[in-house]
C-alpha cells in the first residue's frame, strides 16, 4: 500500500505496546559488535528492548548485554521490584540517586524508577558516570573497567578505598559478568551489504513512528512508518543506489527471494497480517530472530520478535 502499508498501524495486536519514544538516534549502534539478543529477555518485558539497547550505548564502557545482565542481576526484569534497601525499579536505583540520571525516554513524562524505558537508560549513565570515577583503578591496575564498573552500582567510594572489587559485591559481579553472553547476539559477526541495512536501521531506534513518514535521506514528519524505515536504510545501505517504493507491498516484490530458513540480518521480510495476500507490514531481520521496525501510531522504531507473526504468511527479500 503507498505512503505506509496499513498494517505498521494494524499491528498491535500480534506485538507488545510502548511508549512514544524521543528520536535519540546514537550512531553508536550501528558499529557496536555487542548487538542485544533480545530473545533472551522475558517475553513479558521484550518491549523495553530499544531502552536497553540505547543505555548500552551511553559511552564505550557500556553495551547492550551488559546492561541487560546487569537488569537480570539487579531486578529480574521485574519494573515494580523495591529491594530491602529501598532501591526501585527495573534498574534498582535509590531515590537518592535517580535524579541525577533521569531523563524521560519514551514521552510519557513518568520519569520514575518504576518506568523500565526510563530505567533502562539512566542506567547506562550511571555506570558511564562510574566507570570515569573508577578509571584511576584501572590505569592503576587494580581490575578491568568492567568489574570496578559494575561493583559501582552502589557508588564508587567502596570501590575506590578497597582499590579494587570489595569481597562483599565480588559474587554479584561475577554473575552479571558471566550472563552478558546469553543476552549478546552471535549474529552480529555478519558482515558486508546486509550489516549496514541493519547498523542504518538501528541507529533510528527510539524515533516515533509516523504514517507515512520517512524517506531515503532519514525521517519525515518526525518519524517513520514501516516501509519508510525500510527504504531509508536500504538506500543508506547501498549509497543510494537502491531506492525502494514507498510501499510494503511492492518492496516485498522486489530484490531476491530468499527462503526463511536462509534469511540473513539485512533481509528485509514482509508479513500478511490479515491473511488475504496484502503484505501491509514490513521490518528488517536483524538474526537471533528478532526484527526491527516502525509498528504502529504510537510507538517507535524498536526490536520485535520473529514469534509475534507466527501464523500469518512472509515474504523474505534481500536487496545485497
Amino acid at each position: 500500500m503507498a505512503v505506509g502499508a496499513a498494517g505498521c498501524a494494524l499491528v498491535a495486536f500480534v506485538v507488545g505496546v510502548m511508549g512514544v519514544g524521543t528520536g535519540t538516534t546514537p550512531s553508536a549502534a550501528a558499529t557496536s559488535l555487542d548487538t542485544l539478543n533480545v530473545a533472551a529477555i522475558p517475553a513479558a518485558m521484550q518491549s523495553v528492548a530499544p531502552y536497553v539497547a540505547l543505555g548500552g550505548m551511553q559511552c564505550s564502557a557500556v553495551s547492550p548485554p551488559q546492561i541487560a545482565a546487569q537488569i537480570d542481576t539487579e531486578s529480574a526484569w521485574d519494573p515494580n521490584a523495591v529491594s530491602s534497601a529501598g532501591a526501585e525499579g527495573l534498574a534498582q536505583f535509590l531515590p537518592t540517586t535517580w535524579p541525577s540520571y533521569a531523563k524521560t525516554e519514551d514521552g510519557t513524562g513518568d520519569v520514575t524508577p518504576f518506568n523500565p524505558n526510563d530505567a533502562a537508560v539512566a542506567m547506562g549513565r550511571y555506570d558511564c558516570a562510574n566507570a570515569v570515577a573508577v578509571a584511576p583503578l584501572v590505569t592503576e591496575g587494580d581490575g578491568s573497567q568492567l568489574s570496578l564498573m559494575l561493583a559501582s552500582y552502589d557508588g564508587p567510594a567502596a570501590v575506590l578505598a578497597a582499590h579494587g572489587v570489595p569481597a562483599d559485591v565480588a559474587t554479584y559481579v561475577k554473575t552479571m559478568e558471566s550472563r552478558i553472553a546469553q543476552y549478546t547476539a552471535t549474529s552480529t559477526t555478519v558482515s558486508g551489504f546486509g550489516a549496514a541495512v541493519v547498523g542504518a536501521a538501528e541507529r533510528e531506534l527510539g524515533v516515533p513512528y509516523v504514517w507515512g513518514g520517512g524517506d531515503w535521506t532519514g525521517p519525515t514528519d518526525g518519524g517513520f512508518d514501516c516501509s519508510g524505515l525500510v527504504l531509508y536504510a536500504v538506500a543508506q545501505a547501498s549509497h543510494g543506489a537502491i531506492k525502494l517504493p514507498h510501499s510494503s507491498e511492492t518492496q516485498v516484490t522486489m530484490g531476491t527471494a530468499v527462503t526463511p530458513a536462509d534469511m540473513g540480518p539485512g533481509d528485509v521480510i514482509g508479513f500478511d497480517l490479515h491473511t488475504n495476500g496484502t503484505f501491509d507490514h514490513v521490518g528488517i531481520y536483524v538474526g537471533d530472530g528478532e526484527i526491527i521496525d516502525a509498528p504502529y501510531t504510537t510507538q517507535v522504531v524498536r526490536f520485535d520478535p520473529l514469534s509475534a507473526f507466527e501464523g500469518h504468511p512472509w515474504a523474505v527479500r534481500s536487496f545485497g
